[in-house]
């Protein structure tokens, strides 16, 4: 009985996972369906194989040849007893006092709210993918070889850092855009077993920002790559600042540079920067249109021209040699690279005429945007930026929609990429919380034909959440999808020592003994199993909570959350027949039958 209660509470507190919609649904859908499998085939292996494993390696030995008389063994098991006497003990004396635990409880389900509340919210841990990159931005105009020189000004960096190995850099490319004043680096780093202590990417990444803000003639940025391939360009948080309101192109970029301003001298911010090109020196052609219709020049023919002579056009295939080749049409580089130039260029007329561009079109210099974003049907900027050390994404965000509130009103933002994936997942948390406890009562009271038995059990959670808590709150973790991950393992696994002591005195109940002597009972004899178990479940996660290395953020966020969750939740066995007990006092008050 209490294996099939157990198995079915563990698989059971997975499910919701499984129907979780967007990004984050996949991560909790692969480990809905991998931990339900396995808990599956553990339970078949107890029912089957296990019984035929004890009655084979079990042997029956004579009165006081066992080992556990002498050696570790039976001081182990004397200990043992001893200990299951005290607690015995100590659960008579919390059942005499039923009413100073429940407070005691009180206080510690206020606790957990409290540190819960507190913590620092994320989507994904940073992870040491073995890689950075760094975004390089040259002022507008500038030219390929001032990019080059800068380039090498970070080769040179690189090549210090013991921790690096090759740097794969692209020219006239960057996550702004593109142009002869772009470049992107991807720095791949040594093995992490040939790596120190203080080599890890995001140690060799604050480095790198340290020495590129020496370089003056460029703006530059070493980041983590996102933890999930496809979300975003980068790790840290990213949005887009609207003008919702029809402000203006002007109004924005101001709104853009005093946000950039004080981005920079919030505590809780580092490298907020603009992820497109600034604007550049371009040159605007003025056409009048009076003096070109008298010419005979329609405004298509004079886009149709500038589009070709400058950006090219395709004009047809022709087979040369047996290969075919492609015509395309364009004004040659010195026909071209001047103002002057592109006034020399002729446009035909409809009488088949050629008329220079001069004769109706001025040409002056101005500054305007490289590119134009839209996001949402808004004209919006790209703003990315990182939280500063000893804060959380979440609380990095929450900074940014407090700055963009101070800014004009008609102004507006939306979360992109990782960001908006955390905050999705934030506001699914309550609801898979909610629902995985609710497929877990209507399980137990399925299983039992009782109400009185899940309520007794799931009372029990709230005091493993709060050693979950108290974990990640201790090492300075965020609440991210991995510790999420933790809580729901942690629910169906504080729900498991309960159902082996409530079970037992249930049963007990039910022949006809006391509830009290029942619950006593089942609390002695269920404790080792307990403890047992435990014991072997934490030392299984040790590993994960003092993982190094590849994918070790992850690891700890799930390790560090269960372990804190599984110790409170041991020690909690003494609520347990608290819970029992005075759960079947109330349904006895209720319905005396």
């Amino acid at each position: 009985g209490a294996i099939i209660g157990i198995t079915l509470v563990l698989v059971a507190v997975f499910i919701p996972m499984a129907f979780m919609q967007g990004s984050v649904g996949v991560i909790y859908r692969q480990f809905s369906l991998s931990m339900a499998t396995s808990i599956l085939f553990s339970a078949f292996l107890a029912l089957t194989l296990t019984p035929a494993l004890c009655a084979t390696l079990l042997k029956p030995v004579a009165k006081g040849d066992h080992h556990s008389q002498g050696g570790f063994f039976g001081w182990f098991n004397r200990g043992f007893e001893r200990f299951g006497d005290r607690y015995q003990g100590w659960v008579a004396y919390a059942l005499k006092r039923s009413g100073r635990y429940l407070l005691i409880y009180g206080v510690s389900l206020v606790g957990m709210g409290l540190l819960f509340s507190r913590l620092p919210s994320s989507f994904l841990p940073v992870e040491d993918l073995g890689y950075t990159i760094t975004d390089i931005q040259l002022p507008p105009g500038a030219s390929k070889n001032r990019t080059v020189q800068v380039v090498e000004q970070i080769e040179a960096h690189n090549a210090g850092e013991p921790g690096v190995g090759d740097s794969t850099i692209i020219l006239g490319f960057s996550f702004s855009g593109s142009g002869q004043n772009a470049a992107l680096a991807f720095t791949t780093l040594k093995d992490w077993s040939q790596r120190g202590a203080d080599d890890s990417a995001a140690s060799i990444a604050e480095r790198a920002n340290q020495a590129l803000s020496q370089i003056k003639d460029a703006m530059a940025f070493s980041v983590l790559p996102p933890p999930v391939d496809g979300l975003g360009t980068s790790s840290g948080f990213e949005f887009r600042l609207q003008d919702r309101g029809g402000l203006g192109h002007a109004t924005l970029m101001q709104a853009r540079s005093e946000l950039l301003v004080a981005a920079e001298k919030s505590p809780m911010l580092m490298n907020v920067r603009e992820s497109a090109l600034a604007e550049a020196p371009q040159v605007q052609l003025e056409v009048d249109r009076k003096q070109a219709n008298a010419l005979g020049i329609s405004f298509a023919d004079v886009g149709s021209v500038l589009s070709t002579a400058v950006g090219s056009a395709y004009i047809n295939d022709f087979p040369n040699q047996g290969r075919m080749q492609r015509v395309v049409v364009q004004a040659e580089g010195d026909q071209r690279s001047q103002v002057e130039d592109l006034l020399k260029i002729h446009v035909r007329n409809n009488s088949g005429k050629m008329v220079p561009l001069s004769a109706f079109v001025q040409a002056r210099w101005t500054q305007g945007p490289a590119q134009l974003t839209r996001y949402n049907g808004y004209p919006a900027v790209s703003i990315s930026g990182e939280p500063a050390p000893g804060y959380s994404t979440g609380q990095a965000m929450a900074e940014i929609e407090r700055l963009v509130a101070l800014g004009p009103t008609g102004l507006g933002q939306e979360w992109t990429g990782l960001s908006l994936q955390e905050r999705l997942s934030g506001s699914q948390a309550p609801i898979l919380l909610g629902l995985s406890l609710l497929v877990v009562f209507l399980c137990l009271a399925a299983l039992y034909e009782s109400w009185s038995i899940p309520t007794s059990v799931l009372l029990v959670v709230p005091l493993g959440v709060l050693g979950a808590v108290l974990a990640v709150s201790l090492r300075g973790m965020p609440n991210d999808v991995f510790f999420k991950i933790g809580l729901i393992t942690i629910i169906g696994l504080s729900a498991k020592n309960a159902i082996l002591i409530i079970e037992f005195a249930k049963s007990l109940y039910d022949e006809g003994h006391d509830l009290i002597d029942a619950t006593l009972e089942a609390a002695r004899l269920r404790l080792r199993p307990i403890i047992m178990t435990s014991l072997a479940f934490i030392l299984g996660v040790v590993p994960l909570a003092i993982a190094t290395g590849a994918s070790s953020a992850s690891q700890q966020a799930i390790g560090t959350g269960v372990i804190g969750g599984m110790v409170t939740a041991t020690f909690a066995v003494v609520f347990v027949p608290v819970f029992f007990v005075v759960v079947m006092k109330r349904v006895r008050r209720v319905d005396p039958k």
